[in-house]
């Protein structure tokens, strides 16, 4: 059974930075995209970066980059998003998304299997 469990939201001040997790189980990274994605109460979700499961090529959304890095660790089938320099607008719940034949994309109907999402807060 294909799963993804995100893991490692909080609260945390701007300028701050936090690490996400997404766990895989039942399949391996090496076959599957994983994206990141991020919804705030009253706004649509937003993709925000994606690697890929073939090649391993990364892909950020305009008002992540710079900021947030993506990477994988095959051995322990996790992704991890980076996140520096946090704002109140990067304020939202975090998803990830898995997807076997997704590929370089951040439109998260491309992406099949979910995670229940985690809370991220920037606030003073």
């Amino acid at each position: 059974q294909v799963q993804v469990v995100e893991t490692g939201g909080g609260l945390v001040q701007p300028g701050g930075s936090l690490r996400l997790s997404c766990a895989a189980s039942g399949f391996t990274l090496d076959y599957y995209s994983i994206g990141w994605f991020r919804q705030a109460p009253g706004k649509e979700r937003e993709g925000i970066s994606c690697i890929s499961g073939f090649d391993g090529t990364t892909k950020y959304a305009d008002s992540v980059k710079g900021r947030f890095t993506i990477s994988r660790n095959n051995a322990e089938n996790t992704v991890y998003l980076q996140m520096n320099s946090l704002k109140p607008e990067d304020t939202a719940v975090y998803y990830c998304a898995a997807d076997p034949d997704a590929v370089h994309t951040l439109r998260w109907y491309d992406y099949d299997y979910w995670g229940q999402g985690t809370q991220v807060t920037v606030s003073s």
